[in-house]
């Protein structure tokens, strides 16, 4: 064999293993943009399924405003969704520390499990000085007028109430939401 036919099959063996490097790079991209591709459709499912469980929330909303509405005695506990005092809530999450699994649920769309509870936000059960033992929403008569404590409360002020929520969806995906609430005292 002469030296010209023995350098080209050498070239032959290096053009091979090129290719080879070659096709394992283009390997690697494509599954690269494939894998991104993935986490984008995850990402874009997971914010599908936090908006629809914040609609689904509001209904707990609105049924815990039209029950407090109903609430005869705001004074005193009604069973397990309402508290006439603030709950102790917890440190890291900052959700009360009450048992929503006993709280009056609302369906919706047979996908999604709503459970409310409802604090008013005072310190005390019977309320003899709204200003000083709850969150009442003020309002004045003028622009210039500034709050003292032995201010009258204005016709329209009212006592605040934290609603909490839990959304449960099918695959058992939990949303948390907190609304404040103002009834005219």
């Amino acid at each position: 064999m002469s030296r010209r036919q023995h350098a080209a099959q050498g070239q032959r063996g290096i053009t091979v293993v090129v290719v080879l490097v070659l096709l394992s790079v283009m390997l690697v991209g494509a599954l690269s943009l494939a894998r991104m591709s993935e986490v984008g459709t995850l990402a874009a499912g997971n914010l599908a399924t936090r908006e629809a469980s914040l609609l689904a929330s509001e209904a707990g909303v609105s049924k815990a405003f039209s029950s407090i509405k109903a609430l005869a005695d705001i004074d005193n506990d009604a069973g397990n969704w309402y508290f006439a005092t603030r709950q102790a809530t917890n440190a890291t999450t900052g959700l009360p520390v009450v048992g929503v699994d006993s709280a009056p649920e609302v369906k919706v769309d047979d996908r999604y499990s709503v459970r409310y509870i409802v604090e008013r936000m005072c310190e005390v059960k019977k309320v003899t000085e709204p200003m000083r033992e709850c969150l009442v929403k003020r309002t004045y008569e003028g622009a210039s007028k500034k709050a003292t404590d032995e201010e009258e409360l204005a016709p329209n002020a009212g006592i605040q109430y934290r609603v909490t929520v839990r959304v449960t969806d099918l695959r058992g995906t939990t949303t948390w939401v907190q609304a404040l609430l103002t009834k005219g005292i």
